[in-house]
């Protein structure tokens, strides 16, 4: 706050906790390596997640079946008619499931809490 010169700086918790997860979820890409447009898909479905929970109330069983759904048309882009038959290996689509399980859907009720609880 100091060398920033923020003197009466405002801490909204909702928005911290949101930038660290858009955070995390951004270096924790980058550390698998994926090329910029595959970094740009991953911070879209995470964004889609996080909406899924926000905007639309889905259960947690239902934002499952819509990152299901969202992965496999990932593969169903332009890149598929250049004869590139996934935008993500195998590899990569099983570790982006896996980090979304071990980092959102298993703290579920959490973000709920977070978009629909009482201030």
């Amino acid at each position: 706050e100091e060398f920033l010169n923020f003197t009466r700086l405002k801490t909204s918790w909702r928005k911290s906790i949101l930038i660290d997860y858009y955070s995390a979820g951004f270096l924790w890409a980058k550390e698998m390596n994926f090329s910029l447009m595959q970094l740009s898909v991953f911070m879209d479905l995470l964004n889609f997640i996080l909406e899924n929970i926000r905007d639309k109330h889905m259960t947690l069983g239902d934002n499952l079946k819509e990152l299901e759904r969202a992965m496999t048309e990932t593969g169903e882009t332009e890149s598929e008619q250049e004869g590139d038959l996934s935008f993500f290996s195998i590899e990569q689509a099983k570790a982006i499931i896996d980090y979304f399980v071990n980092s959102l859907f298993k703290y579920y009720r959490v973000y709920e809490y977070l978009f629909h609880g009482p201030r």
